[in-house]
């Protein structure tokens, strides 16, 4: 959706990503057909400043695919921070579990399998920053059940809001996802506990304070 000659200089014009991050990125791009779910190097260095300007002491990713925007997001946590990532697909699981492991971040990421739906009642923590990245149908879920969970302050990140801007058109693309997606920006906007802007990122990404409880 955006310009491909401006989309190029400003990734030119970005700060290079780590070494573990770009092999994650270039085996992801030449092995899987699913290739388009993975971050990349634009988004992930947005999440990455995003996440060193909060300085979070606990993070939480829901969908973790190969691992790329969890440690993205890792470097930004403060010195005793953790990142917990759920996700549901053994196999993508088992592949981000073996980066996670000889990354810089190893002992402070939280990698879990299964439901998120399931797991995220189970969390104590209170959560400085969520990233939402999984199943669209249940973005709205997702929210309701970390929103109780975040500090005053908190950034929530939910991806994929503009969906190929399928969300334009819910005539022509109705959807299960596109429905839920646009429900959910719509859902935001009407929130008065938080304010919100939507950026028009990749495939857009929703970026919401939570200003009040």
């Amino acid at each position: 959706m955006i310009n491909a000659e401006i989309q190029a200089y400003a990734q030119s014009q970005t700060s290079a990503e780590s070494v573990i991050l770009e092999e994650i990125r270039l085996q992801t791009n030449l092995t899987r057909n699913d290739k388009n779910m993975l971050s990349g190097f634009y988004q992930g260095r947005l999440l990455s400043t995003f996440s060193k300007m909060l300085r979070p002491k606990v993070i939480l990713e829901i969908g973790t695919f190969m691992g790329y925007s969890a440690l993205c997001l890792a470097e930004g946590l403060e010195e005793n921070g953790k990142l917990i990532t759920l996700d549901s697909e053994p196999e993508t699981f088992a592949i981000s579990s073996k980066y996670f492991a000889k990354s810089e971040f190893a002992n402070r990421i939280n990698a879990r399998l299964g439901n998120a739906l399931e797991i995220i009642p189970t969390i104590d923590e209170t959560l400085d920053l969520v990233f939402i990245d999984a199943d669209k149908p249940n973005y709205a879920n997702y929210f309701d059940q970390v929103f109780p969970k975040m500090k005053v302050g908190g950034i929530i990140i939910a991806d994929n809001v503009l969906w190929s801007g399928q969300v334009l058109d819910i005539e022509k693309f109705n959807d299960e996802s596109t429905i839920a997606l646009k429900a959910f920006n719509e859902k935001i906007l009407a929130d008065e506990r938080v304010s919100n802007v939507l950026l028009t990122v990749r495939d857009g990404l929703m970026i919401i304070r939570k200003e009040q409880d």
